[in-house]
């Protein structure tokens, strides 16, 4: 499967403004299930790029502006092939539930960081809505019935304000964006003891014309979870998904506000800022030609 994709960010301004250095995490992460074929970045007003990879192993561009501007638009486009993804195979049964996950000691040793929680919890709230989960009957795969517990019982809000809710605040509202759903998700699966790491993306229709829960014209942010044996499996809570190849990695983070996809500064009189808006478009496109000789 061969898509294309525009990703379009723009920044307005009621007066010209200086921008200050900014990371672009908007290049896939190529893989067996995902090749990047082509890819640009358009910046308006221009800027030098200079690649590099973060401490994840995403690409990461970091654009330094020249002079300023009342608008600062950012494009990017990509085409991509997208192959099957991978499916977990390991069974994992409710009886995990208060038992431990079993990794080897060279696992644990790369997986620390995304077993640690990093979301506080003094109430106890998330632990009792884990035993509240343990006690009903699931099915199946155990992950599976935690994204699809989540996705039944929380209502899909979108969201344009920056950052994630903590995952308490979404449980009590019982609502929440796509990075809520998958930071709740994360720190739930961190809990029953697995390394869980949160991803952003793109996420495209679904093929037969299923309908999507979260808005296709965004980006999209899901869940990865190391289980052993497996590797590491993509789990999406607001579609309940999983391993669906309709979701199109681009960065994985321990924690969500490493995975921005645009982050930067300006400096500029108070309250020049005056809005954002993205749009994101993604069409079939047919295979490349052969390169020329």
């Amino acid at each position: 499967m061969y898509l294309r994709i525009r990703h379009a960010t723009t920044y307005t301004y009621a007066v010209p403004v200086t921008f200050g250095p900014h990371r672009l995490m908007l290049r896939p992460r190529d893989s067996f299930d995902l090749r990047v074929l082509d890819t640009a970045i358009t910046l308006s007003p221009p800027a030098s790029l200079r690649w590099m990879h973060d401490a994840y192993g995403n690409s990461v561009a970091m654009a330094s502006f020249a002079r300023e501007a009342d608008t600062l638009d950012i494009v990017s486009e990509l085409l991509v092939q997208r192959f099957g993804p991978a499916l977990p195979h390991t069974p994992i049964g409710p009886d995990l539930l208060g038992g431990p996950v079993i990794y080897s000691p060279g696992e644990l040793a790369v997986l620390r960081p995304y077993l640690d929680h990093a979301a506080a919890d003094p109430d106890g709230a998330l632990d009792a809505w884990l035993r509240a989960f343990g006690e009903r009957p699931h099915g199946g795969h155990l992950l599976r019935a935690l994204a699809h517990e989540i996705y039944a019982e929380l209502s899909y809000a979108v969201r344009y304000d920056e950052g994630t809710q903590h995952p308490v605040d979404t449980l009590r509202l019982a609502s929440g964006s796509c990075r809520d759903y998958a930071w709740l998700f994360i720190e739930l699966a961190r809990r029953l003891g697995f390394a869980a790491r949160f991803v952003t993306g793109y996420i495209h229709e679904r093929s037969g014309g299923a309908e999507l829960t979260s808005v296709v014209g965004l980006t999209h942010a899901w869940a990865e979870v190391f289980i052993p044996g497996d590797g590491w499996i993509e789990f999406d809570p607001t579609n309940d998904l999983v391993a669906d190849r309709q979701l199109l990695r681009v960065a994985v983070a321990r924690v969500p506000e490493d995975a921005s996809p645009v982050s930067g500064s300006y400096v500029g009189p108070t309250g020049s800022f005056v809005g954002l808006s993205v749009g994101v478009t993604i069409t079939p496109a047919s295979p490349p030609g052969p390169a020329a000789r």
